[in-house]
């Protein structure tokens, strides 16, 4: 990055404390009433953050649980996983859990999953478009023209096309709650990042747009940076990034998400939420963040 190129505001500190782990404030377990009842389909929900997510929906109290990931096997034992954590954790009827293969680049596979969803609850009450992809981080001269372009197929359309199948059963009732794991990578410009930073800003954008085209609907729509979590998918960046900014635990992507659906928050919608910020400090930011139309994409004159 050129000496000339102003940095990029991140907005990290947006509320006083930062959080790098989960915290009572967000704990599912206290959360159980508000998600007492739901559905929810998690994408790429077997490891690292996903998994995380549906371990917090069953802690919390979910009746249904769909898993999503390309190996079925995969799928069918973090829902044996999440029914013994949520056992663990009190709740008194373990949730319905349904594994799914889905592979968010393969149409069919989700129309599939979308039919099982319907034909086993009827409804879906919160999507978590959770499954992504991360190129190396090279200049886009000398980078693979396949692997930018699969981060795009992954991140961007993939996520497009899982919305479009399920849309038509969340707008039939229920919550009509849609979450897009997206970056903080996104307001950033970091060298060799092209593929990635680009796609997850691009994910910023359609979260907006789902406000601008379902809002009359009763649709919300959030997009969230789960913190840096060191998963395997972040093992790809640059070893330097990775030591000095993956600390932060999947518990806190995964209680935050669940406290966030917990009930409906029509002042968020359409928005970025960082996963860091803590969430008691930052919803005292209600009226300013309403008033000034902010945590949204905008060119700063």
């Amino acid at each position: 990055m050129s000496s000339s190129t102003p940095t990029p505001n991140l907005g990290l500190n947006f509320t006083p404390t930062i959080r790098r782990d989960t915290y009572s404030a967000i704990d599912p377990v206290a959360n159980k009433p508000g998600c007492r009842g739901k559905a929810v389909l998690i994408t790429g929900a077997t490891k690292g953050i996903g998994q995380a997510i549906a371990i917090a929906y069953g802690k919390a109290g979910a009746s249904c649980i769909a898993i999503g990931a390309r190996n079925i096997a995969d799928a069918s034992a973090v829902c044996a996983m999440v029914s013994e954590e949520a056992k663990s954790a009190g709740v008194s009827e373990p949730p319905d859990m349904l594994p799914l293969r889905i592979d968010v680049c393969e149409p069919g596979s989700i129309d599939a999953a979308v039919t099982a969803i319907r034909n086993s609850w009827g409804r879906l009450d919160v999507l978590i478009n959770n499954a992504g992809f991360l190129a190396p981080f090279v200049p886009m001269g000398v980078g693979d023209e396949t692997e930018w372009w699969q981060t795009w197929e992954v991140n961007v359309r993939g996520v497009y096309w899982v919305i479009k199948a399920i849309l038509p059963l969340m707008l039939q009732g229920g919550d009509k709650t849609i979450v897009n794991v997206a970056s903080v990578g996104a307001l950033a410009l970091s060298p060799g990042a092209s593929a990635y930073q680009s796609s997850k800003l691009a994910v910023m954008r359609l979260t907006e747009y789902l406000m601008v085209d379902y809002k009359d609907q009763g649709l919300l729509s959030y997009c969230v940076h789960p913190g840096s979590v060191p998963t395997n998918l972040a093992m790809r960046m640059p070893s330097s990034i990775v030591k000095a900014f993956c600390i932060d635990k999947p518990e806190l992507a995964a209680d935050t998400i669940t406290w966030l659906t917990s009930e409906r928050r029509e002042w968020l919608a359409g928005r970025y939420i960082n996963c860091n910020w803590d969430m008691s400090e930052f919803i005292c930011r209600r009226d300013e963040i309403v008033e000034k139309d902010l945590l949204k994409l905008k060119l700063a004159l």
